[in-house]
């Protein structure tokens, strides 16, 4: 059922695509000899204008061919017979059509569940933000990048990370725009592998992550802390708070747990916490909750949510040509397919609602994602494509068809490799 849904999705989001080519191309007068949905062979099709109109076997996006496309014909609707701004917006409009999509999806996908405002929740004890910034403090930008959201902060950090040297922090305190430069410090992170619910009235374990200091100590899922090292913790509220206030580092703790409801006889055990990581810090700690946006908020943040995915898609593009991001990282249509399952196996417990809009969200990253990836320079895509066209715009003279076909039919041989090894990548990170 899984694979239906990621086949629909991707489906869905390539026919957009085509369309945007389609409707670009009919408007400038440019003969289209077929627009299919889906792909493989034809089911059922009709022909009108001079268009052959066509439903395809596999639910699987869509084309668009048109005449004079690939080689020079003598016709008045050709492609090529257009003009240069003609022909750019006809293959412009493909990767368009996926962002308006990513829009339209953001503005439903914003509009129900709202906006992760990235609002200081807290300092960590002893750390650089400590005395700097405080609880209620609306981060703005970092070193000049626009925040909007609580993740972006997250994605800020990922592509920039931290050193010794100091960021300018931009937030809005009582209505007033503030900026103070901030040193990071550098911190050892350790975790003792629980998760639980903070607004619980008690610190349940919700789960125990194994290899992880309380799975080595015993402790197992529905378990109860009621004491660390000598204080009573009487929620998960307080559980949190007195992490909090004693940063969790290489020396052992007591813990006291109930089992079963077994108050009177609580078992104490003594635990050291696990190095998980090494890194500079500011110690800024963030809204990770999403609240209702107005609707003019929604329309706004719509348009915020596609540039985070258009802006993540072009960073995550340097790092794989920087060498930062290792091609064993990038997914394919599997991989696409595997994530489809993941998401709908984590939301399904939280009903439809959840699961569609988790969903939702994904296609946004994949409509966008598709946008960008398209309009990359590279030879056989629409934006290789886009540079012969500027290149005749530049130089009032096109580049000749045998040429350019040439390119494109490299072009193209290297993306079928490259499609070959990311299948081969999906299916090894499923199965390895």
């Amino acid at each position: 059922m899984n694979i239906i849904v990621a086949l629909l999705i991707l489906g869905v989001i390539v026919l957009i695509h085509e369309l945007g080519h389609f409707l670009l191309a009919k408007a400038n007068g440019v003969t289209v000899t077929e627009f299919s949905i889906g792909m493989g062979p034809r089911l059922a099709s009709i022909e009108r204008k001079g268009t052959r109109y066509s439903l395809k076997l596999l639910p699987i996006g869509g084309s668009c061919m048109m005449l004079g496309e690939d080689e020079s014909i003598d016709d008045a609707g050709a492609f090529n017979k257009k003009g240069v701004w003609a022909r750019f917006a006809v293959i412009f409009a493909g990767a368009f059509f996926n962002f308006i999509l990513a829009y339209v999806l953001s503005l439903i996908f914003v509009g129900n569940v709202g906006i992760d405002r990235p609002i200081v929740t807290g300092t960590v004890v002893n750390s650089a933000a400590e005395g700097v910034l405080q609880e209620g403090d609306e981060i703005t930008a970092i070193n000049g990048s626009p925040i909007h959201f609580s993740r972006e902060i997250n994605y800020y950090l990922y592509f920039n990370p931290l050193s010794e040297k100091p960021i300018e922090v931009t937030y809005i305190r009582d209505g007033a725009k503030k900026t103070s430069s901030v040193t990071p410090k550098w911190t050892e992170s350790y975790m003792l592998g629980c998760s639980y619910a903070r607004s619980a009235t008690a610190a349940k374990m919700e789960s125990i992550t194994e290899g992880y200091p309380l799975a080595e100590a015993g402790l197992q899922v529905d378990d109860v802390i009621v004491n660390i090292n000598g204080t009573d913790i009487a929620s998960g509220e307080a559980f949190a708070a007195y992490i909090d206030a004693n940063p969790l580092t290489e020396e052992k703790i007591t813990i006291s747990y109930v089992r079963d409801g077994d108050t009177a006889n609580p078992i104490t055990v003594m635990v050291s916490p696990k190095l998980v990581a090494s890194n500079y810090s500011v110690g800024m700690k963030y809204n990770p909750s999403f609240e209702k946006a107005s609707a003019l908020d929604v329309i706004e943040y719509s348009f915020y949510e596609v540039k985070l995915n258009i802006v993540n898609t072009l960073k995550s593009v340097l790092y794989l040509i920087s060498g930062k991001a290792h091609l064993n990282e990038i997914a394919g249509p599997v991989g696409i397919v595997n994530y489809v399952d993941d998401i709908v196996s984590e939301t399904k417990d939280y009903g439809i609602g959840i699961t569609v809009l988790s969903l939702i969200e994904f296609s946004i990253m994949i409509s966008a994602n598709l946008g960008v990836m398209n309009l990359l320079p590279f030879p056989a895509l629409d934006g290789g494509r886009l540079v012969f066209i500027l290149i005749e715009a530049i130089f009032r003279k096109p580049v000749p068809k045998e040429k350019e076909a040439m390119v494109h039919m490299i072009g193209m041989a290297l993306l079928m490799a490259l499609m070959v090894f990311v299948l081969f990548n999906d299916i090894r990170n499923i199965f390895g």
